[in-house]
């Protein structure tokens, strides 16, 4: 399997506060390594602030488009990080979920790890997938038509998912594989 992310363009989710971390740069700085252009995502252009373990500060970050710039077409995939604070504002963002939801429509990779996966729930992508997240989601994904699992990672048709900080490698590992991939025809969104 191919790692090499040349030519790729990545965006990056990032809740204007309460994205976790390392969940958000650890993704990002792999996807750069592996020859990637990473985009960094918010409700507005700027300065975003990061936490650690949900409640303690992390780090500011510069978002580089807002979601009124945003147009799937510009993209190669997508990277919902979690934190359970930043997770809630990202999918309060109606013009950020209409974005995820794009790249279903168009088979274009999706990675969501821990709380991320509530941002795939509200853009009504998870209806007949295999999906996990961190265990308190089960049951929004459950009601959302997901099947819900607790693995370290799952791949369903160009979707990774993930639970929590401690799968990040392997999340990464997968997320990497599939956008080296490309369009999965098996994307797809439920009706």
């Amino acid at each position: 399997m191919t790692t090499d992310l040349q030519g790729k363009k990545i965006a990056f989710l990032v809740a204007p506060k309460g994205t976790e971390h390392d969940e958000l740069v650890k993704p990002m700085e792999a996807a750069r390594e592996a020859g990637a252009e990473t985009v960094l995502v918010s409700s507005e252009a700027g300065t975003v602030k990061t936490n650690r373990k949900d409640l303690e500060p992390g780090e500011e970050l510069q978002a580089d488009l807002g979601s009124k710039d945003l147009q799937a077409d510009d993209f190669d995939a997508v990277v919902v990080p979690g934190g359970t604070v930043g997770a809630d504002k990202l999918r309060a963002d109606e013009d950020l979920v209409a974005f995820v939801r794009s790249f279903v429509e168009q088979g274009k990779p999706v990675a969501a790890i821990c709380h991320g996966p509530w941002v795939l729930v509200e853009a009504g992508v998870v209806d007949g997938r295999k999906v996990t997240s961190y265990p308190s989601l089960q049951t929004d994904i459950r009601n959302a038509g997901g099947n819900w699992v607790n693995e370290e990672v799952v791949v369903d048709n160009g979707m990774v998912t993930s639970r929590k900080p401690d799968d990040i490698p392997a999340f990464t590992q997968k997320m990497i594989e599939e956008i080296a991939e490309g369009v999965h025809s098996g994307q797809r969104v439920a009706r």
